[in-house]
């Protein structure tokens, strides 16, 4: 019994002492985060990158009605699938993405579809291989994209029978202007004494 005793006292002694170490813990790291200015820096960078996004699919919208044309990367000549991508991501966030939908599939970052957000993008199969369409995500379970010969550049449900059929997985582009700001905000919080 009184082996009992004393290990269940030295149990509750170091249980005791272990939780304010830890509330210490992860009160002078957020002490420190505060002083050096980090949390506000990345509130700004998140601020920066939704706003980017944001840009991205309002100018995308403002392309909506453009002719698709196959080989097509501009307004005045009309857009075909990956065209409008590479154009939309360079006209707003100045990053030039390669030419073919499969090559912007192999040159970004694979995410889960529960994790899409506006600005990323979609790919289907539509011509029996993968990656032969892409769009652009608008949130909302909707894509832009430039669709066919004969149609004209527009919004779709991602979750009508025929995409849902054909979907062939969701990308995120990673750096360009975008990830610039992101490390340029992080450098700066890290050598900065704010």
């Amino acid at each position: 019994m009184r082996f009992f005793v004393l290990s269940a006292s030295l149990l509750f002694a170091v249980a005791v002492q272990a939780a304010p170490q830890q509330d210490r813990t992860d009160d002078e790291l957020a002490r420190l985060l505060a002083d050096k200015g980090i949390i506000g820096q990345l509130r700004q960078v998140r601020q920066t990158v939704a706003e980017r996004t944001s840009d991205l699919v309002v100018t995308a919208i403002g392309f909506l009605g453009v002719p698709y044309r196959r080989g097509g990367n501009s307004a005045e000549s009309g857009f075909d699938c990956s065209g409008f991508v590479r154009a939309m991501y360079n006209q707003t966030l100045g990053h030039v993405l390669p030419r073919r939908a499969e090559e912007q599939a192999a040159a970004t970052e694979k995410i889960d579809p529960s994790q899409l957000k506006p600005g990323d993008l979609v790919f289907f199969n539509t011509m029996r291989r993968a990656f032969s369409h892409v769009g652009i995500y608008v949130g909302e379970g909707k894509f832009i994209h430039s669709p066919r010969t004969g149609a004209q550049v527009r919004v779709e449900d991602m979750n009508g029978s025929y995409w849902s059929r054909r979907f062939d997985g969701a990308r995120r582009v990673l750096g360009g202007a975008q990830n610039d700001e992101i490390k340029a905000a992080a450098t700066a919080a890290t050598h900065t004494g704010n």
